[in-house]
């Protein structure tokens, strides 16, 4: 089962295995998937998905893969490396990411990103996997220039735009066996999985909630399998998780006159 968002409204949806959509009349972070109330079933081509939710706050972890660390140049770290993201750079599913002037070198970083469904502090394990909502595609958009040459990462993850997630929440996945996969204008450029992170999932969301409450709404980045690469305006990026479809997003330049 999987949740979306469409518009213009923002109204929420369901979409079952024939790929129709039923409109949700209940909170998802407030009631259990068993107990959801539904409305009309729309056609898929009466639906305009956005970003299937806008959240709190976005929290990445740098570095999950080792082999994405090596290719960087960095070691693989001791802790979860955790930044912030800026809610507003999230956007949708075909939205353009926009290649901001102040920047010589973005890059793609393709990603499985948790949604929380309930507020977490200082977590075990069990509480957090009857937390976690479900997961959905993202692309951790990084101006790598920026990166490099800041003391932080906040600058360079956060530009309008740089934070693409959909096109649906896969509700209740399999969370040790998920797979990411990137392409740029349809050519593959990254593929990895939860086994093959340095920390999984649930273990991720337990550090987080030892150093910030996590609330309903919140999405974590889980990192970026090797393969990073930079974008260029005409681009087509692409990120894929098994149950949750593709993320798709054309690259353009801002123009500034």
């Amino acid at each position: 089962m999987r949740l979306c968002r469409f518009g213009p409204e923002g109204f929420l949806a369901v979409s079952d295995e024939q790929d129709r959509f039923r409109v949700l009349f209940s909170d998802p972070f407030e009631t259990m998937p068993g107990g959801w109330e539904f409305g009309r079933t729309l056609r898929s081509t009466e639906v305009g998905l956005m970003a299937p939710l806008r959240p709190g706050k976005i929290v990445g972890v740098g570095r999950n893969f080792s082999e994405h660390a090596a290719e960087l140049s960095n070691p693989t770290p001791l802790e979860p490396v955790i930044f912030l993201k800026s809610p507003s750079s999230v956007t949708g599913p075909n939205a353009p990411i926009l290649l901001p002037p102040e920047s010589d070198r973005v890059e793609y970083e393709g990603e499985i990103a948790v949604v929380i469904r309930r507020r977490l502090r200082r977590a075990a394990a069990a509480e957090v996997r009857s937390s976690i909502l479900g997961v959905t595609c993202a692309c951790d958009v990084t101006a790598r220039d920026l990166q490099e040459r800041d003391v932080t990462f906040a600058r360079a993850k956060s530009f309008d735009t740089f934070c693409p997630l959909g096109p649906a929440i896969l509700i209740n996945p399999d969370l040790e066996s998920l797979e990411v996969i990137t392409r740029v204008n349809g050519e593959e450029r990254q593929r990895g999985s939860t086994a093959q992170m340095t920390w999984g999932i649930v273990d991720l969301v337990v550090y987080l909630s030892q150093t910030m409450t996590l609330d309903a709404g919140d999405v974590v980045l889980t990192g970026t399998p090797p393969g990073v690469g930079a974008l260029h305006p005409g681009d087509t990026v692409e990120v894929e998780v098994g149950g949750v479809g593709v993320l798709e997003n054309p690259v353009e330049k801002i123009c500034i006159t």
